[in-house]
């Protein structure tokens, strides 16, 4: 179910190959962890973790899901290093809110030239409650990483879980609320919630 997208398209999005990239191995530790393949969803958290860290900022949660996800499936695995990785994730996380702050508000507005005359008017008003929402899932994925650390568990079925809640919530545009979105939903670290919390 992986979208694909011209090199065109990322370009006039603002995504790079690697924001492309790193969420398809997201994607794919969520497919085989659904799968029951632990070895397969450990390669590909090692390949999101390595995306992560080569392209985006210290403060990116892209960063911070990756290492909580690698973590997640060393302790699946039954691996060492577990508590160090999701430390290092939760203290990314933790610092997150100046990355979000240079979000851009998606421009949705298409059903007519006045939706698009208010939107353009208030853009302000717009932009704070998409900020509000940024910071709702933010504080969504924090949560989860707490619990994590308590007890760093993933399943099949939570893992199945958060893929359905993605692919059905995210985005049909490439915009900074998708990435965002996707370090969220696919941030393994708990169950996801059966509805949004907005």
């Amino acid at each position: 179910m992986a979208e694909s997208w011209s090199p065109t398209e990322l370009l006039a999005a603002g995504w790079s190959e690697a924001d492309l990239a790193w969420e398809q191995a997201a994607e794919a530790v969520a497919e085989a962890l659904a799968a029951n393949d632990v070895a397969l969803a450990k390669q590909e958290a090692g390949n999101a973790l390595q995306m992560a860290r080569e392209n985006f900022d210290a403060i990116d949660p892209r960063l911070g899901t990756s290492l909580a996800n690698y973590a997640l499936c060393l302790a699946a695995a039954g691996g060492e290093g577990v508590a160090p990785l999701l430390g290092e994730a939760r203290e990314i996380w933790r610092g997150t809110g100046r990355w979000i702050a240079r979000m851009d508000a998606p421009r949705m507005a298409r059903s007519s030239l006045f939706h698009m005359r208010m939107e353009a008017r208030h853009r302000a008003t717009y932009r704070a409650r998409w900020q509000e929402r940024w910071d709702e899932m933010a504080a969504e994925a924090k949560h989860r990483l707490e619990a994590a650390t308590a007890s760093p568990a993933v399943s099949g079925e939570a893992a199945a879980t958060a893929l359905a809640r993605w692919r059905r919530e995210r985005p049909a545009m490439l915009n900074d609320t998708r990435k965002l979105m996707a370090t969220v939903y696919l941030l393994l670290a708990s169950p996801a919630p059966d509805g949004d919390r907005r």
